[in-house]
């Protein structure tokens, strides 16, 4: 794995949908949203489950994953309706179930993340590869191999998009963050994973108000860019998200049958726990100054720059809110293609919005070439 300290600046810029999977439509500027642009379709789920390819789909088999990974079975034990589960209110089981797929799906060896990181749950961000990999994807063929080249910006302590994209289908990956701490993270579970190691490249962000800047080089090519933006405009808001959210999870758990004193104890743990938080190592990754819809719209900017070395650049968007914006901004800046790919979850929706600013021509040529090396 090559570690980079700083790069110079590149250009950026296609899509193709799984027709199996999703129906796209095409909304007209001032048939459905005066802000989104012409071009722009909707790829839709047809149900509520996770992306085809995606090895989830039918849950975890806890058996299998305590084979593999005998310390998880620790957190496992029977829910009120008889399955195997982890309380997932607990960081500690979350960690050790991830590490345990990790190594039983994906062949990740010594998956780990210091202390206060985010640990994100796998299937939900393997899903975001399937389906970019889709949108990449010519005459339904989707691209595998070291020829595709994917950034992933802001990787975090866990490294997770190119771990999971590299293992799942051999692309080549540039993954930077601006937290010297997640990049050092990154870089041990690379060395410890050859196959990994082989096909990615670390680069720390030296100036926070930059994305691309600083990380593309001059002549060099993405076929995708990735992100999990920053959610939360301030340090209280992110501590407000963690306390809430754990008492929503134990107030389920309760629901469900599981022993209420337990119950009424974990959720007062936790709340302590959030709030005496030190979110430091997690600042990238929670938060940044206005929010999720001010770095969608200073990624969505910086990229114009790019626009002729990336063939798309795509981002999660957790605020349905927040796509309106990101439509205008982009027909301001004269994005030729815009695509919004929904991924269901049970009754949770997230999305992700992909643009690139070369036409259909240029795309094809971009994955001729491709193909052709």
């Amino acid at each position: 794995m090559k570690s980079q300290s700083k790069s110079k600046p590149v250009k950026t810029g296609t899509a193709r949908k799984s027709e199996s999977r999703a129906k796209s439509a095409k909304h007209v500027k001032n048939q459905h949203k005066k802000n989104l642009p012409t071009d722009a379709k909707t790829v839709k789920p047809i149900s509520k489950a996770l992306h085809p390819r995606n090895k989830h789909n039918q849950g975890y088999d806890f058996e299998k994953l305590i084979s593999e990974c005998p310390k998880l079975s620790h957190f496992v034990k029977p829910n009120p309706y008889g399955n195997l589960s982890i309380d997932f209110s607990d960081p500690q089981a979350v960690k050790s179930l991830n590490a345990a797929i990790l190594k039983t799906d994906y062949q990740i060896e010594h998956w780990d993340i210091p202390e206060g990181f985010l640990c994100p749950p796998v299937p939900g961000r393997v899903d975001y590869l399937h389906y970019i990999a889709d949108l990449l994807s010519v005459n339904g063929k989707v691209p595998k191999g070291q020829k595709v080249k994917a950034l992933d910006i802001g990787t975090g302590a866990n490294g997770i998009y190119p771990l999971l994209g590299i293992q799942s289908y051999g692309w080549q990956f540039v993954a930077s963050d601006i937290d010297p701490a997640s990049v050092a993270n990154v870089a041990r579970i690379a060395d410890k994973n050859k196959p990994i190691n082989q096909k990615l490249s670390l680069r720390l962000q030296a100036d926070a108000n930059h994305i691309f800047n600083g990380i593309i080089a001059d002549n060099e090519r993405f076929d995708i860019t990735l992100c999990n933006p920053p959610f939360h405009r301030s340090l209280e808001e992110a501590t407000q998200g963690s306390i809430k959210k754990n008492i929503n999870l134990a107030a389920n758990r309760a629901k469900k049958g599981v022993n209420k004193s337990q119950t009424a104890k974990t959720a007062n743990t936790n709340k302590q726990t959030a709030s005496s938080l030190n979110f430091g190592g997690q600042k990238a990754e929670l938060w940044c100054e206005g929010g999720e819809q001010q770095f969608l719209a200073n990624m969505i900017t910086e990229s114009q720059q790019f626009a002729s070395q990336c063939l798309w650049f795509s981002s999660l968007v957790s605020k349905f809110e927040n796509l309106k914006p990101c439509y205008a901004l982009l027909e301001k800046l004269s994005a030729d293609s815009v695509k919004t790919i929904e991924m269901q979850q049970g009754n949770k929706i997230t999305r992700v919005l992909a643009w690139s600013f070369l036409t259909e021509s240029q795309r094809g040529q971009w994955a001729k070439f491709r193909n052709k090396q």
